[in-house]
């Protein structure tokens, strides 16, 4: 199951990319849709059918971040939170092979095409929740319990 968790740039994120597609996308495709049919045979028309196969596109995903955004709770840092890890903390751990990591810890809807955010649903993020700088975290992976330890925690 998904947290219904988001920061506030990720909310902005989602309701510009709603913005976008339902009044700048989709009445482009519209007009390229109406033009098409307007030349006739729609059997054959390849501009009509892939214009169409782009509106139920649209469709589908205007109808999901719809329903999304309505979903999710936008969580704001609060002050009390510093030096402690929680939802949209920056977090620098390291493991006993001095192998470093930095990323930010956010809702499931923020993590694709970021390499540096992970999850709060994700074992590294929940092992990392309520810890303070040099204090460790035992995480449960695939291959058994890793331990990091907390290097630094931000929340810029």
């Amino acid at each position: 199951m998904k947290t219904n968790l988001i920061t506030p740039e990720g909310f902005d994120k989602l309701t510009k990319e709603l913005n976008y597609l339902w009044r700048e996308y989709r009445p482009e495709i519209t007009k390229k849709v109406a033009w098409a049919a307007s030349l006739g045979d729609r059997s054959e028309n390849a501009d009509y059918k892939e214009n169409k196969r782009l509106l139920r596109q649209i469709d589908s995903r205007v109808r999901f971040l719809r329903k999304r955004i309505e979903a999710l709770n936008v969580i704001h840092h609060k002050p009390e939170q510093n030096g402690k890890i929680f939802f949209g903390a920056w977090v620098e751990i390291e493991n006993d092979d001095n192998a470093t990591k930095h990323f930010r810890i956010v809702g499931p809807d923020e993590i694709y095409g970021r390499k540096d955010y992970i999850s709060i649903d994700s074992p590294m993020a929940r092992a990392l929740i309520k810890k303070e700088v040099d204090d460790e975290a035992i995480v449960q992976t695939p291959t058994g319990p890793q331990t990091w330890y907390i290097n630094s925690i931000s929340y810029t």
